[in-house]
C-alpha cells in the first residue's frame, strides 16, 4: 500500500499510532509544531538530502505560507482548509520563480543565490506592513471551521487536521523518493555529469525538486500559524531557514524519518531549553556536533 515495503509499512504503522497517542501524552502544540516543522523539515531534505543541493532561503516559502494563510483566514475569513492550501500554492509559486533563478548554480554559489533571494522575501515582509503587519505580524489568526462547517479551535479537534495534513505529506515525499523520478534526482546528487550523459534533462528535475519543497514548506508555514495563531518576521528570517537545515542534519540527511526525528529534538530543546534564552541556540549548534 502506497508504496512501501514490508519494513517500510511497519515503520509507518509505528509513526501513525504513537502521533495517534501523542496529543494524549503531551502537550498537543508541542506535538503539532513538531509535524509542522517536520514536513518543513521534509522537503528542505528533499531538495538537500536527496538532490544534493543545500538551499539557506527555504524560510521565505515557509514564512509566507504563514503569512497567507494568516490573511485569509483573517481578512478574507476564508476556512483553515483554503488557507492551508493558498500557504501551499504561494511557496509553489514562489518556488518556481526562485528555482529557476538559482538551480544555474552549484554548490555554494547555489546557497548563496537562495539565501539571497530570501532576504528579498524578509525585506518585503518588512516594509509591506498592510500584508504582513511589519514588526508585529498577523496575530490573533482564527482557525475558523474546517470546510465551514466542523469547529477545529480547540487544541485536540484541531491536532487531527494536522495529522491528516502531515501524513498525506509523509505518503507524498516517500512516493517521491522511491519513484522513477526520485531514481533519477539521486543519481543526479550522485553524479550530475553521468545523468547528462544518459540524457536527462538535469535541471529540470532540480527544478521540479525545489518547487516541490517550496510548496511543502507553505503548507508547513500556514499549519504552523494557525496552531500558534500568529505569522511573524521570525518566521521568515534567516533563523528558520539555517533550524531547518539544522533539523535535516540531527535527523539524519537523506533518510525518510530523519525529518520528523530532527524537529522532534529541536522543538523539544527549544520548549525544555527555554530558561536558558540565547544560549539555546549555541546548544543547538554544537549538538550535532557531539552527536
Amino acid at each position: 500500500m502506497f508504496g512501501f515495503t514490508r519494513a517500510q509499512g511497519i515503520g509507518f504503522a509505528v509513526m501513525l499510532a504513537v502521533l495517534v497517542v501523542a496529543p494524549f501524552v503531551a502537550y498537543p502544540i508541542f506535538v503539532m509544531q513538531v509535524m509542522c516543522f517536520a514536513l518543513f523539515a521534509m522537503g528542505a531534505n528533499l531538495l538537500t538530502g536527496y538532490t544534493g543541493l543545500l538551499s539557506l532561503g527555504q524560510a521565505a516559502y515557509f514564512g509566507m505560507g504563514g503569512y497567507i494563510a494568516g490573511y485569509a483566514l483573517q481578512t478574507l475569513h476564508l476556512t483553515p482548509e483554503v488557507g492551508i492550501a493558498l500557504g501551499g500554492l504561494v511557496g509553489a509559486a514562489i518556488g518556481v520563480v526562485f528555482g529557476w533563478l538559482s538551480i544555474r548554480r552549484q554548490t555554494i554559489y547555489f546557497a548563496m543565490v537562495t539565501l539571497a533571494l530570501a532576504q528579498l522575501v524578509e525585506f518585503f515582509a518588512v516594509q509591506d506592513t498592510g500584508f504582513t503587519g511589519g514588526e508585529n505580524g498577523i496575530q490573533g489568526i482564527p482557525r475558523g471551521r474546517l470546510f465551514g462547517v466542523f469547529p477545529v479551535g480547540h487544541d485536540l479537534q484541531f491536532y487531527w487536521v494536522v495529522l491528516a495534513v502531515f501524513v498525506i505529506g509523509f505518503v507524498f515525499v516517500h512516493r517521491v523518493i522511491h519513484s522513477p523520478f526520485g531514481q533519477v534526482v539521486k543519481a543526479i546528487r550522485e553524479n550530475e555529469n553521468r545523468a547528462i550523459s544518459l540524457g536527462y534533462r538535469v535541471e529540470q528535475y532540480k527544478w521540479i525538486v525545489f518547487i516541490l519543497a517550496a510548496g511543502l514548506a507553505g503548507v508547513a508555514g500556514a499549519m504552523k500559524a494557525l496552531v500558534m495563531g500568529i505569522a511573524t518576521l521570525t518566521d521568515v528570517g534567516n533563523a528558520t531557514s539555517g533550524i531547518v537545515v539544522l533539523m535535516v542534519l540531527v535527523g539524519g540527511i537523506g533518510t525518510v524519518y530523519g525529518p520528523l526525528i530532527g524537529a522532534a529534538i529541536i522543538i523539544a530543546m527549544q520548549y525544555y531549553l527555554a530558561g536558558f534564552s540565547d544560549w539555546v541556540t549555541v546548544i543547538q549548534l554544537t549538538h550535532p556536533l557531539i552527536t
